[in-house]
């Protein structure tokens, strides 16, 4: 497997129309306002991943990569989808749907556990190992390691593998049209949290 590494925008026609995109991003924080978005993953499921990098006081024009995110026919695939569709909304002005997320396809369907980060899931799922080390480290970094750029791509790398045993699973337990519903609302769920709403049930009586 090859990890490529562009600057600013993704080439054109790097991945053939049509099929399922993983996403994933990095930032300089948690807080999407304050904390500039970084990087973005990208993997069609095959060997190769690719990583969008975005300097300090980029314009995020990126019209390849946006017009592939906001690509109404082309499923993307996600873990914590929520976070990463408002970094996307607020830095590259797009809406990155329709969506899939492993995360919220794990809590459906893994009820018996509540281990439903990336880690958990490909080690069940599919025996594999991912390495968390680089989580934390400083993506805005002049240049970035190789430990940070195969981090980076592990996070994407999964994606479709997990996809397909969270169906399985999911439509052994009923549970396929709920999750739908829900991937349907995580675009607004993020909008809601870029307006202000991030910790308040706005559906919650009190």
């Amino acid at each position: 497997m090859t990890v490529h590494l562009h600057e600013e925008d993704l080439p054109p026609d790097v991945f053939a129309a049509g099929q399922p995109i993983a996403v994933d991003t990095e930032t300089m924080g948690l807080m999407t306002p304050r904390d500039r978005l970084c990087v973005v993953q990208l993997s069609d499921g095959g060997p190769d991943e690719h990583l969008v990098r975005f300097a300090p006081g980029s314009d995020y024009a990126a019209p390849n990569l946006r017009a592939l995110l906001a690509d109404p026919d082309r499923l993307k695939l996600y873990h914590f989808a929520r976070f990463d569709l408002a970094a996307i909304s607020h830095y590259l002005h797009v809406t990155a749907a329709p969506v899939y997320c492993t995360k919220i396809a794990s809590r459906l369907v893994r009820t018996y556990t509540d281990r439903h980060g990336l880690k958990e899931l490909v080690r069940e799922l599919l025996g594999q190992e991912v390495s968390k080390a680089q989580q934390s480290s400083d993506w805005g970094a002049p240049v970035l390691t190789d430990a940070q750029k195969d981090y980076a791509a592990s996070d994407v790398r999964y994606l479709h593998a997990m996809k397909a045993e969270l169906d399985v699973r999911l439509v052994r337990e009923g549970r396929m049209a709920l999750a739908q519903s829900c991937f349907d609302f995580l675009p607004a769920r993020a909008e809601l949290d870029l307006a202000g709403w991030p910790e308040i049930d706005i559906f919650a009586h009190i």
